[in-house]
């Protein structure tokens, strides 16, 4: 059973579409360089930093989590948002449970297969609507929305949901990913339109 948890907008806004979006039915694909390929016998995901256990997962050991489905709605700074998405995989909180993150931890860092990162700050990680996802719909999630892994935060642009996630590293102090240290917003709030810093 999906939990939907699309009113999360309430927390940011009066209205479920931000200011500035135009509501789409289609997934259109955007990414900095193009799809990487991947195996299954080669890809794992890691987490590391400021934790108490660094964790390592092949495809099958991460697919063997424990699992959520929600449905939850998709902002891009270019200007679109998709309602009501369908997402399949473990929550973020799951993983810090499972690391043991260290009480300093200030920030994180989102690696991915094509070299992307993104950065949140921990408090705007660690809550139970961003998750690793791996399913769409009924399906896997296609390779080019970032299937075997990718990152959701609808509370946030999707550009801080790193496609073709490898990795998570907890840090204490505080860093820029790709896109943030090339102008844009480190907070990515839709509902305050912080597209760009």
């Amino acid at each position: 059973m999906a939990q939907d948890v699309t009113d999360l907008y309430r927390e940011f806004g009066e209205d479920r579409l931000p200011a500035g979006q135009r509501k789409t039915e289609r997934f259109p694909v955007l990414s900095k360089s193009g799809t990487p390929s991947w195996t299954r016998e080669d890809w794992e995901f890691e987490v590391w930093g400021a934790v108490e256990n660094e964790l390592t997962y092949d495809y099958e050991e991460f697919r063997d989590l424990p699992s959520v489905t929600q449905i939850q709605d998709f902002h891009c700074v270019t200007g679109w948002s998709k309602f009501d998405c369908e997402f399949t995989g473990v929550t973020f909180p799951e993983i810090v449970e499972r690391a043991g993150v260290d009480d300093d931890v200030e920030e994180v860092m989102f690696h991915a297969l094509d070299g992307y990162t993104t950065n949140l700050p921990l408090e705007d990680c660690n809550r139970e609507e961003v998750m690793f996802v791996y399913g769409f719909g009924d399906d896997d999630l296609p390779a080019d929305h970032g299937g075997p892994l990718r990152v959701v935060t609808p509370h946030k642009y999707a550009y801080k949901g790193a496609k073709w996630v490898t990795g998570v590293e907890f840090l204490t102090e505080r860093e820029r990913g790709y896109w943030e240290k090339r102008g844009y917003s480190n907070t990515a709030n839709p509902w305050n339109e912080e597209r760009y810093s």
